[in-house]
């Protein structure tokens, strides 16, 4: 099988059905399989995908079991040689898949990749990042970038030009593709992480490896960014991130 899609989802009904959607048309010539996961949605978006994509596997939680878990869930049932994590509120063209897909055959040594991510509106947008050092998580946390705008431009890859090719230290969760062989190496995600850097923490493993991580605007998809987000208070929010965040530097140590 070519590529395994895995979607976790959480009360986005209308965006999980566009984001299956494209998927679905965007497999045409590959072998591919779809999972969503939903995490206990109170939106009726199980049943949705239960009605309307029978073809898809549906796995259902009774409680919100985070990103990593969820991811997990599905990734120890994916066939893919390739397997693509992809938020609902993503919208992939048509030819997304099979670009990435075959981008993939041809750089074996890329462990994880992700595509040009663009907003509704076709702007680009910069969401690639190097490992998070305590300086720039105290920026982030204290809100110093919306003072000092310069101040997160390292951590940003601020002097990347986006429309080239790049190895980085991470990519985006939103669209995360691995090679089965990178994950088989590394293993799943770390189920300490609720939400948030479970990917940095992926990316930094893969990297450690051997493996490179690798964006390149090859192919591109639409991030509608944060649709689940929005309905989390900011409070569960920084409770969230700061839990994943001291996880991470326990785990791999302060720069």
């Amino acid at each position: 099988m070519d590529i395994s899609v895995i979607t976790v989802s959480w009360n986005v009904k209308e965006r999980l059905f566009a984001c299956i959607d494209s998927v679905l048309k965007g497999t045409i010539g590959l072998t591919a399989e779809l999972f969503v996961v939903d995490n206990a949605s109170s939106d009726a978006s199980a049943e949705m995908v239960a009605e309307q994509f029978p073809q898809v596997y549906l796995i259902r939680n009774e409680e919100n079991r985070g990103f990593a878990t969820a991811n997990n869930q599905a990734l120890k049932q994916a066939k893919g040689e390739y397997l693509l994590l992809l938020n609902p509120d993503m919208h992939l063209e048509q030819n997304t898949l099979p670009i990435m897909v075959q981008w993939m055959a041809e750089h074996s040594d890329v462990g994880v990749t992700s595509c040009k991510l663009v907003t509704e509106a076709g702007e680009t947008m910069r969401e690639v990042r190097r490992f998070p050092t305590l300086w720039s998580q105290i920026i982030i946390l204290c809100k110093l970038s919306s003072l000092f705008p310069k101040t997160l431009a390292h951590y940003h890859y601020a002097e990347l030009d986006l429309d080239k090719e790049h190895d980085v230290d991470q990519v985006r969760g939103s669209f995360f593709m691995i090679r089965r062989a990178c994950l088989e190496q590394i293993g799943l995600f770390d189920e300490k992480f609720f939400l948030w850097f479970e990917e940095v923490d992926f990316c930094k493993r893969a990297k450690n490896a051997g493996w490179r991580v690798v964006y390149t605007p090859i192919a591109q998809a639409v991030d509608y960014k944060g649709q689940s987000f929005k309905q989390v208070s900011r409070l569960k929010k920084r409770k969230w991130y700061l839990n994943s965040l001291f996880h991470y530097f326990r785990k791999h140590g302060l720069s």
